[in-house]
């Protein structure tokens, strides 16, 4: 064979294989980009845009993040629809889970006459068994069921303060329902009385820890008010209820708008409880305040079914016949009307007589005035000496046989309404009786009305002028001053609050000292306290009386920093005037410097008679002066 022919032949198959390469490459090609946009496509369409796709001749790879192994499996299998599955190459990640949030920890506590329910879920690293036994040994024998379920997390900030607080709060509640969450604790409870409702509110609110949120919805029994009274003033003192009761909140609510179209300002409350003596009372309320209001002043004044109007004099005679007409006719069935326009008064020569009880703060209570017999004189005596103690009674009421009808039943009715007062005073004259002074029983105006308007009738005239003060209420279990300065002694015991060697700086020893105190005079409120500085005789007797004034004054400062109210506070130096050691020792000079808490105790000032009394007491001594000096003679 020639050689041409033989390169001819040679050349024919490079050629096809050539070209044979180049179809294959660009076959290739054409596949790759085909399963790689038909996958690409299918996963967009599904809304999986986090995943991509490559190629690297028939193979497939699926690249990205998967935001969990369902969605990454759901990537594989959509691409396995578009090409052969055996061509799928999974290259993608998958995120990393987060962290499984805790549950929400909450604990429900029932506790009734058949004994106590919980049911919750708890931190695993709660004592369940000891949470049992408690509520077991509450619950006093009855059935404790435990419905709790535990979790295996860790608990939450505030979870045992919470928990701590519900198990003693539970103790005092047997009708109540405790909510306990992480910082949180809410209280309902049903209590045996208004009184006890406050005291244990108040009590509950004191004990809980910093930190700890509180809600409390205690409830008591509406109680009965009998009479039940209503009582409604307009005069310069302003617009104003002494004693308002209701049958529901619907009532409240209707007599506290008339009231404020009345021209009543502020908050005002009703008592709301049993009694009622008909239905319409609410009727007879708002149209007697609106017929009154219509006067322009007076008081109004409803016991059960009879209801007093007294205007003041100077009030029209027309005007007066006109509202009260009205009103009569307006009135429900059942109520009786009785409507007074007062007169002028009629003085004397000897001036308008009078009987004034007062009881100052420290208890102290004086009788001076006038009474109408000496049988009325020896019973006012006696009753006030039985109910305020016979060392704090002192009477100089003198007897004058000529003063109006039921003076002594007005003169006994207003010591009865004195008892009702931590201190203040009671005055009695022919047309009326004004009680002032200051209480720790917020239903004292109420019960005050009642008192004088079963003693004296529906139609008298009587103003009250009392102030609730929280530190006297009792029934709040705040203590009295001289319990506050008792606990203070207690709390610092064997300990003292000491200074820096020759200066007024708190040594740091004293810090847990004033802590405890702070506490303890945050709730005994604003008393009359003396804080007293005392030195040893070391050094000069002017400069130690300024280093103990100075000592004193860091001591108040520092609870000042507390939050104690140091208003009434007083604050002395008495350097080293006071010693109660010997200070030729250094054991009595250590006793000597020290800080003091007392009481402020003010001497009680004997009040002088009124001006018209004291002439009619000289006019007796002038009668009987000379006889006197006979006598003396």
């Amino acid at each position: 064979m020639r050689l041409s022919s033989i390169f001819t032949i040679a050349g024919t198959f490079v050629l096809a294989g050539l070209l044979s390469l180049v179809a294959a490459y660009f076959t290739v090609r054409l596949v790759e980009d085909a399963s790689e946009i038909a996958v690409r496509n299918a996963l967009d369409g599904e809304g999986l845009t986090w995943a991509d796709a490559d190629t690297n001749g028939l193979q497939v790879f699926l690249i990205g993040t998967a935001p969990d192994e369902a969605l990454r499996f759901r990537a594989v299998s959509i691409a396995g629809g578009e090409v052969d599955a055996a061509r799928v190459i999974d290259q993608m990640l998958v995120e990393e889970a987060e962290d499984i949030a805790p549950p929400r920890f909450s604990l429900e506590i029932l506790r009734n006459d058949s004994g106590i329910s919980v049911i919750g879920l708890v931190p695993v690293t709660t004592d369940r068994e000891a949470l049992i036994a408690q509520f077991t040994e509450i619950a006093g024998g009855a059935e404790v069921a435990d419905l709790l379920e535990t979790a295996d997390f860790p608990q939450p900030k505030g979870w045992n303060k919470a928990l701590r607080y519900a198990t003693r709060t539970l103790r005092d509640l047997p009708q109540s329902k405790i909510s306990v969450e992480a910082g949180r604790v809410a209280v309902k409870a049903m209590t045996e009385s208004e009184e006890a409702r406050r005291r244990i509110e108040a009590t509950l609110a004191r004990q809980a820890p910093d930190g700890l949120r509180l809600a409390l919805e205690l409830s008591a029994p509406r109680p009965v008010i009998s009479p039940f009274t209503l009582r409604f003033l307009i005069d310069d003192n302003g617009v104003r209820f002494d004693a308002c009761s209701a049958d529901s909140e619907a009532s409240r609510d209707r007599i506290l708008r008339a009231a404020a179209q009345a021209g009543l300002e502020g908050k005002a409350t009703c008592r709301i409880g049993l009694g009622t003596p008909s239905r319409r009372w609410v009727d007879a309320v708002e149209i007697s305040m609106a017929k009154l209001a219509e006067l322009g002043a007076g008081s109004l004044t409803i016991s059960n079914a009879d209801i007093a109007i007294l205007a003041p004099e100077g009030t029209s005679q027309a005007l007066f016949d006109r509202v009260i007409g009205e009103l009569e006719t307006a009135l429900p069935p059942v109520f009786a009307l009785q409507a007074v326009l007062q007169q002028p008064e009629v003085v004397t020569d000897a001036g308008p007589p009078e009987f004034v009880a007062t009881r100052s703060p420290e208890g102290n209570v004086q009788l001076r005035g006038r009474l109408n017999s000496e049988i009325t004189r020896q019973t006012a005596d006696s009753y006030a000496r039985a109910r305020f103690g016979s060392d704090t009674v002192y009477t100089a009421a003198r007897v004058d046989q000529n003063l109006p009808q039921g003076w002594a039943t007005r003169a006994l009715a207003g010591l009865e309404a004195l008892a009702m007062l931590e201190n203040g005073a009671v005055t009695v004259t022919p047309n009326s009786v004004t009680v002032t002074g200051k209480t720790g029983n917020s239903q004292a105006n109420v019960e005050i009305a009642q008192l004088l308007t079963t003693k004296l009738g529906e139609a008298s005239d009587f103003d009250i002028q009392v102030t609730y003060e929280e530190k006297l209420d009792r029934s709040l279990g705040i203590p009295s001053p001289e319990d506050c300065v008792a606990g203070i002694v207690a709390i610092i015991g064997e300990r003292k609050i000491t200074f820096e060697p020759g200066s007024a700086t708190l040594d740091l020893s004293a810090k847990d000292i004033l802590d405890e105190v702070a506490e303890l005079l945050k709730i005994c409120g604003d008393i009359p306290l003396e804080i007293g500085g005392h030195t040893d005789s070391q050094g000069r007797e002017v400069m130690n009386k300024e280093l103990s004034q100075d000592r004193a004054q860091a001591v108040a400062d520092a609870l000042r920093d507390r939050r104690v109210l140091t208003a009434s506070y007083t604050i002395t130096g008495y350097g080293e005037d006071n010693p109660i050691a010997d200070n030729t020792t250094e054991e009595g000079r250590e006793a000597n410097r020290r800080i003091e808490f007392k009481l402020v105790v003010a001497e009680p000032i004997p009040e002088e008679p009124t001006t018209l009394d004291a002439v009619a007491d000289q006019q007796q001594e002038g009668e009987t002066a000379p006889a006197e000096e006979a006598g003396d003679e």
